[in-house]
């Protein structure tokens, strides 16, 4: 058994390559070998939002605070809340964060494969965020 107490894991800022505007990482955990699963609670100021990007094994998006936007490519980007759960498919291609005006948080949960939990891609442009 391992306990991983709150505040033993240093916040980090988004990275500007992965990231637009002001978005916050707290790791959560990383399963150790054999197992696949990691997990970290993100926050996005209003505004901000992820790059586009895949991930080989897929990811679960479960929204523990205020009110963001999802979309996968092809698809409407569509609103998410406090309780709700998205599931990307393995390798689709999407993004996700805050709305314009409200802050969004949530858990992000993916698996690795080959050592690799993601592929990211180019910025949402502001249009694609507007949509």
């Amino acid at each position: 058994m391992e306990i991983k107490r709150n505040g033993s894991q240093p916040s980090v800022k988004g990275p500007a390559d992965w990231f637009t505007g002001t978005v916050r990482i707290d790791p959560l955990f990383a399963a150790p070998d054999p197992a696949h699963a990691a997990g970290a609670s993100v926050t996005f100021e209003p505004g901000a939002r992820t790059a586009w990007h895949t991930h080989p094994l897929g990811q679960t998006l479960i929204v523990t605070s205020g009110c963001g936007r999802v979309q996968r490519e092809g698809g409407p980007v569509e609103e998410i809340r406090a309780g709700d759960v998205v599931w990307f498919a393995p390798r689709e291609r999407h993004w996700h964060g805050a709305s314009p005006t409200t802050a969004m948080t949530h858990i992000a949960i993916q698996e690795q494969l080959d050592g690799k939990v993601v592929d990211w891609m180019e910025h949402v442009t502001d249009s694609e965020y507007q949509a």
